[in-house]
Parts: C-alpha cells; sequence; structure tokens
C-alpha cells in the first residue's frame, strides 16, 4: 500500500510534462546510480565501513536527524526543480553534504532499510553486518541500474521510496515542533531580488497601506508583488513568505526548507487533483 507522502510526489510528478519526466527521471537515475556506488565502496572495504559504522555509532540522535535531514533537503531540492520558478532554482544555496557525511547517512539509511525488511538480521554480531549489508545493497542497486528502463520513471520509485523513509524518520524524530515555526528568508534570496520602477502610481504597499508613488525604486518579489524596500527587508528578516499570497523564499533553515520544498510538491498534488476532476 502506498505511502501518503509517496502519493504526494508521484500526483505531483503526473503533473511534469514528458521532456520533464524525460528529464528528472535520468538525473534522479545518475544521482541514485553515483549514492550506490559509494555505498558499493563502504561496504567493500571493510575498514571505511568499520569506520563509518563507528562513528554513526558516536552520534547522537539529534546528529543522526540533522544528517538525514540535510539530505532530505538535498533529495527534495533534486526533486522538485521543475515545479519552482528558475531564478529561485537557480540561487538556492549548495545543499551538497560532505562525504563524510554521505557516507555516514547513507549507512545508516541502508541500516534502516535492513531493520525494516529483516529487525533479527541485525540482532547478528557487527562482524557479520557487512556482508548482510552488502547482499541487501546489491539488490536494490539492480533495482535501479535501469534493468526496468530508465525514461520510463521506473527509476523514480526507489528514490521516492527513501524520501518518504526520511520524512518520516525526520517527522517522527525531530521535525513536527518545527512545522508551524516562522523562519527568515535567506540572505542570499534577499539580496537577489531585483528592484524595480513603479510605473503609473496607485499601487499599495500592503505591509505599510502607503501608496507606491510612480517612479520609486520597489521591491519585486518572484510572485510579482510590489513593496517598499524599507518595509518588506525588516519582514524578511522574521519570516520568509510574501505578505499578499504567502509564496515562500529559501531560507537558511533546513527543518523550514524542507517545509517550503514539500509545500512545493502538495501544491503540484493540488492541480493534479483539480486536473483530474475536469
Amino acid at each position: 500500500m502506498m505511502m501518503e507522502e509517496e502519493t504526494t510526489i508521484m500526483a505531483a510528478i503526473s503533473t511534469l510534462r514528458p521532456s520533464q519526466l524525460s528529464d528528472l527521471s535520468y538525473s534522479v537515475f545518475s544521482l541514485s546510480f553515483h549514492h550506490r556506488r559509494r555505498l558499493c565502496h563502504l561496504l567493500s572495504s571493510p575498514c571505511l565501513f568499520f569506520l563509518t559504522l563507528h562513528r554513526l555509532h558516536t552520534l547522537s540522535l539529534p546528529q543522526k536527524t540533522l544528517l538525514i535531514s540535510r539530505h532530505l533537503l538535498f533529495s527534495l531540492h533534486h526533486l522538485t526543480r521543475h515545479f519552482q520558478p528558475p531564478l529561485s532554482r537557480l540561487r538556492n544555496p549548495s545543499t551538497a553534504i560532505h562525504q563524510r557525511d554521505l557516507d555516514t547517512v547513507l549507512l545508516l539509511l541502508l541500516l534502516c532499510e535492513a531493520y525494516h525488511d529483516n529487525p533479527e538480521a541485525l540482532e547478528r554480531p557487527h562482524a557479520e553486518w557487512r556482508e548482510i549489508l552488502t547482499s541487501i545493497c546489491s539488490n536494490t542497486t539492480l533495482k535501479i541500474t535501469g534493468i526496468t528502463g530508465i525514461f520510463d520513471g521506473a527509476s523514480l520509485i526507489p528514490y521516492i521510496e527513501m524520501v518518504t523513509r526520511c520524512k518520516r524518520l525526520v517527522g517522527i524524530v525531530g521535525l513536527g515542533e518545527k512545522e508551524r515555526k516562522e523562519v527568515a528568508a535567506s540572505p542570499t534570496e534577499v539580496v537577489a531580488l531585483p528592484s524595480v520602477e513603479v510605473r503609473g502610481g496607485g499601487v499599495e504597499c500592503v505591509i505599510c497601506k502607503d501608496e507606491m508613488r510612480e517612479g520609486r525604486e520597489v521591491c519585486k518579489f518572484l510572485c510579482q508583488h510590489l513593496f517598499h524596500w524599507g518595509c518588506i527587508l525588516p519582514w524578511l528578516k522574521k519570516r520568509n513568505t510574501c505578505p499578499c499570497c504567502r509564496f515562500q523564499l529559501p531560507s537558511d533553515d533546513i527543518f523550514g526548507e524542507i517545509q517550503r520544498l514539500w509545500g512545493v510538491l502538495v501544491k503540484a498534488e493540488g492541480r493534479s487533483l483539480d486536473d483530474e476532476r475536469l
């Protein structure tokens, strides 16, 4: 049975044009294959495997949650790039994870997968874990190598399952309390907002309620709404939303960004449901 999160992602993807779906399938396949190659390398090296496993054991639960959150954020950025305005996509800060952290989070997710499929397997001595995990990794790699086809969307399924697992893990451990927390817009995004000249006049700034005089330089959001610079800058130091339509700018808060990008998918899912009703 498909989970609610998987349904949301699949519905959002169904709104993509064929060329966008092909591009997304290929890029997800490439990324997934890169991660699987890295994981296979980790499992093939006893020294690297036990060093990574030792590091994993030394991390606290909040640190593990943060690792998974960063991996989830990177994955959502990749998954939502066709659903966001082009300018916003280009300016998003890099969410790439350092190699050591990537090894750790990939091993952690593989352990979660192993525990889900066969909890008793991880009750065996740690010395046997590498062999157990190698078998699981090999089976999963065959699933995404393109045997069932790269461009028909089949490669997206393991990726969607991974995103769903990460979101559920983060939600259980650390995200729930921050779901409704307002976060500031990323300074990088604020600096990149364009300044335009008011033409015609008669436009009201919804923050101060004063008219924006003709010829004045004002701030223009990606949603096309205009505001006085002196009004919008203090606003964006506290929240990353447009005062008119709640359009969200990217933020530097990991949990806030996860919620923003998940909202992008939910919005796309809504369009899919509207199309079905027509």
